[in-house]
Order: structure tokens, then sequence, then C-alpha cells
């Protein structure tokens, strides 16, 4: 409790007397990386493996199973509110869950996110916010950068440490179902303002109070997908038929000034580029995001977005995990998962090594959001 009252405080000074630049470098603090390590060569597999689950909480079988599969993440997707919707039961919910993380072996927290796209919109009494089309039409980072500072805040007040925003797609094609939530079509407004959304969510460090997680998405080409091309010939979850310089030109501008800005967290997208889904796409999701760009968070895939990989479910896991997907958002089958993600390692077909990289920077994260230290609301 006196933490969520230390929330409001700090809360109301930044939005007064303005805050520090933040700290944009995810890998360069040589404790947290000393920790992480040794964190690491604690875990066993099984332990691993459960860092890059995030279960849906109304999918939770039980809420003991959080301890039983030492589960990394739960969300709250549409509708997935405690039964009483107010900021108290918000934060009393997820701390019912931190207790079941806590109580394994390692005593991992978890990271709760939630969509919080245009203010908190999921609680009952949040200030809500235009969406980013809204937004962008203003085109002013430092209003876009206190709107997301404000939304921080009351997320953060309610116990979860991780929003799915902002989104920084460049809209191409008005039919495309969620072109609202993109700034613009044009990729250098998309690029100042993503940027500043990702500074007012992370704040000017992520162990800050009001500071929560922000997630760049969904990487990369979501808003360029060609009509004809996505579900029952129309154009959701279509394919982006631009060669890498097109991406590079049009879509991929957001992202290199979000990972200068220091988001933590990126989300595959659900389109295809040539073709080829997002969620399997190696070269975009390993060289050029984490490699090229040097992002040093983690990437989470959309909700069940590796089942859109083709083949059988266990063939999508291998896809994904190999490609560089480092959280999966399952969000229901999380036993059948982690079932063929651990036979998946046990016979090769997944290094153990990529399963390393993914928790390394699981925990990074986690490490840079103090949850350590204050796991509780």
């Amino acid at each position: 409790m006196i933490h969520r009252t230390l929330v409001w405080s700090l809360s109301l000074a930044c939005l007064f007397n303005g805050c520090q630049e933040p700290d944009h470098s995810l890998g360069s603090n040589p404790d947290i990386e000393h920790k992480v390590q040794s964190l690491l060569s604690r875990m066993t597999l099984a332990e691993k493996i459960g860092q890059m689950t995030q279960v849906n909480k109304d999918y939770l079988q039980d809420i003991s199973d959080i301890k039983t599969y030492a589960l990394g993440s739960i969300l709250s997707g549409g509708g997935a509110v405690p039964a009483v919707n107010d900021p108290e039961h918000w934060a009393d919910m997820v701390d019912s869950f931190q207790e079941q993380a806590l109580a394994t072996r390692l005593q991992i927290p978890l990271i709760y996110g939630i969509d919080a796209v245009h203010g908190h919109n999921n609680v009952v009494g949040a200030t809500i916010f235009p969406h980013n089309i809204g937004l962008g039409c203003a085109n002013d980072p430092d209003l876009v950068r206190q709107v997301a500072r404000a939304t921080a805040e009351e997320v953060a007040a309610t116990g979860i440490h991780w929003t799915f925003s902002p989104c920084i797609a460049v809209p191409r094609d008005e039919r495309w179902g969620r072109h609202y939530e993109g700034f613009s079509e044009s990729p250098e407004r998309v690029k100042a303002l993503g940027a500043a959304a990702v500074e007012g969510y992370q704040g000017p460090s992520l162990e800050e109070a009001t500071s929560i997680l922000a997630c760049a998405k969904h990487y990369v080409g979501d808003g360029g997908v060609v009509w004809g091309t996505g579900l029952n010939g129309k154009i959701d979850r279509g394919d982006t038929r631009l060669d890498e310089n097109g991406i590079r030109r049009l879509h991929l501008p957001g992202y290199v000034s979000a990972i200068q800005s220091g988001v933590g967290s990126i989300m595959a997208s659900y389109n295809s580029i040539q073709g080829q889904k997002m969620h399997g796409n190696r070269h975009y999701l390993t060289d050029i995001l984490k490699g090229e760009l040097g992002f040093e968070g983690f990437v989470v895939s959309d909700w069940a977005g590796i089942d859109e990989i083709p083949g059988d479910y266990r063939s999508d896991i291998k896809t994904a995990i190999n490609a560089g997907i480092d959280m999966v958002m399952v969000p229901e089958h999380y036993q059948e998962f982690i079932q063929n993600l651990t036979d998946l390692v046990q016979t090769g077909e997944v290094p153990l090594e990529r399963i390393d990289d993914a928790v390394t920077r699981i925990l990074r994260i986690k490490y840079l959001l103090g949850l350590f230290d204050h796991p509780y609301t």
C-alpha cells in the first residue's frame, strides 16, 4: 500500500516539476548483468521455459499453476478484469498472482502485461486519451510524452508493470482495421511520436515507481498489408509486399528510434513480409532487430501469434523460438506449449543457447524494472 501511495505522489512531482533524461541503455549495467547470469546459471530448463511463457489470466486452470510451471508472465486480454473493476481490486489481483511467483524455488517475480493503449482503458474510472490517430494529428511529441507518462502512472498504481504500447505502425490503407492505432502514414512522424511515447511510459528510469515497460508494436510492416492477402480474402494479418529497402524506408524507422529511446520490449506482428510470417522471420527478428539494431530487450509474440506460422503447433514453436521470439503470449494452452518446447530443447531442435538468450533478455528487464526489489504494488 505504501508503494501504491508513492506512485501517485511521485507522479504529481514528475508532471509539475519535470523529469530527468531517461536512461536509454539496457544491457550496460554490469551489476544487473552479473545478477542475470548468476540467476540463469541456477535455473533448470523447466524454470527457463516458464519464464518464456505468458498466459492470459482467465485461462489459468488454477492460480497455483504460476508456481507449478514457474510462469514468467501473466496478461489481461480483452475482458480479463477482476470481479470488481476498480484500481484497488486490480492491484490486489496482480499481487495475488505475484505471490504465487514468489513462492517458486528461485522467487523470480512475474511481469504483468495489458493493452493500455489510449490511457489505462481497461479500468473503470481511468483517464482515457485519444487513440494514436488523434495524437498523430496533434503532431506534438511533448504532448504524446505527457499522455504516456500519465498513462504509466495510472497503470503502475494498479500493480501492472507493462503496456503493449505504443503501436508504431505506418498505416498505408484505410481499410486496415487497426488504422486508427497508428500515429501517421508518415514514417518521420511515427518515428518522433513513437519515441516520445516510449520515453513517457518508461520515464527517467525503469525502476521508478511510476515507470512501466513499453512495447513497440507490431514488428514489422503491420501497417503495410495489402488488401486481398489477409484473412477471408481481406486485409487483416495480410502480406506486406515490399522488398527490404521498402521496409527499411517506411516501416523500420519507428523501431530504430524506439530502441534509441530504450524500449524494453517489442511485439512481433501477425503480418507476413513477401509471404513469410513475421513470427517465424529470423532475418528481421534476429539479424536486423537484435543484431544490426542492437536491441537488448525481449521480443514477445502477439496473442497466439506463433499459431499463424504454417505447420503444426510443435513446428510453430520451433520456428518461432529459433527465429527470435523470446516470450510467447500463448495465451491459453500453456501446458502444451511448455511440454513441446521442453521436448524441442531436449531433442536439440531448439538450442539451449537460444533459450538462455531469451531468458537473459527477460530477466534483464525484470531487474531493470526493480521487480526483484519491489515485486508488489
